[in-house]
């Protein structure tokens, strides 16, 4: 789906299966344990009955811009979709890539060298299936998607961790301020902030992807909190964050979460992958998955 379509109730067992059928296929791409409510998804497939019971789960958990498509193809209507409600346009991002499919918006990620991009893994597939490198682009060194320079993957150069939704991608060189990567957890009651080009409307977030950079401000609570039960798990990949100033969510999916500090200084906490689009959001901890970071940018 383009520019932060999300997956309709009745449609998760369809998600489900889709991504399994790359699990079986031999491919390392991961959805991860807390995209259903803190379950593991085998790479055997699933245990009898588990597929029942994750369309049992009732809470309704917003993948952000999920690029999982109807089989029919067509695009799905969902509940209205909240942008970063009372966030503001960044004026600081250099880090910053708006990741696109076919010449549309589909996600944001970050430079984390000069030729590595983290972003998301669930936005590198649709129905169920890899997208080709060859449909992808990035747009970097500007906060404003319509100028600075486009750079595309290189063949079959990216990486989706087994432990979370994140994929590294390599790309040709670019000429932009790289992020520091953490070293340490969060902490609950630290207040972060997530950046992205995200949905700007209540509506069809298709037609309002943000063409500047925006950010929301969260704080982090503990993974037990009870406003987290669904998203994520004590012990998990991701950490649970509740609004302060904003909220993302489609087309925001594997942005940076970053620390608050002076210009330079701030540092890529976690990668964004999902939100109830209204109080709650959660992203992959970078510190969690440091080493194959390193090992992947290493190769």
């Amino acid at each position: 789906m383009r520019g932060g379509e999300t997956l309709h109730r009745k449609n998760r067992a369809l998600a489900v299966r889709a991504v399994l059928l790359v699990e079986r296929g031999g491919a390392s791409w991961w959805l991860p344990v807390n995209f259903w409510a803190g379950r593991r998804i085998s790479p055997q497939g699933p245990c009898p009955g588990e597929e029942e019971r994750f369309r049992m789960v009732r809470r309704v958990r917003v993948l952000v811009l999920s690029t999982l498509l109807l089989a029919t193809g067509s695009v799905m209507a969902s509940a209205p979709a909240f942008a970063v409600i009372g966030g503001s346009k960044s004026t600081y991002g250099p880090w910053a890539v708006r990741m696109l499919v076919d010449g549309k918006p589909e996600c944001t990620g970050t430079a984390v060298t000069r030729q590595w991009i983290i972003s998301a893994s669930h936005c590198f597939f649709e129905q169920g299936r890899p997208i080709a490198d060859k449909r992808i682009s990035f747009r970097v060194g500007g906060l404003d998607m319509r100028k600075g320079t486009t750079v595309r993957p290189l063949r079959g150069r990216r990486a989706g961790s087994a432990r979370a939704d994140m994929m590294l991608i390599k790309v040709s060189p670019m000429k932009v301020r790289t992020a520091r990567l953490a070293t340490t957890r969060v902490r609950p009651g630290q207040v972060v902030r997530q950046y992205g080009w995200g949905a700007t409307c209540t509506t069809d977030e298709n037609t309002c992807q943000s063409p500047v950079l925006k950010r929301a401000d969260l704080r982090v609570v503990r993974p037990d909190d009870p406003r987290c039960a669904g998203y994520t798990a004590p012990g998990g990949s991701d950490f649970c964050m509740v609004k302060v100033s904003g909220i993302p969510a489609g087309g925001d999916s594997g942005g940076p979460v970053m620390s608050v500090a002076p210009r330079g200084a701030e540092i890529l906490l976690g990668v964004f992958d999902g939100s109830d689009r209204q109080k709650v959001a959660e992203a992959g901890e970078v510190s969690q998955q440091l080493a194959w970071i390193r090992s992947v940018i290493r190769r």
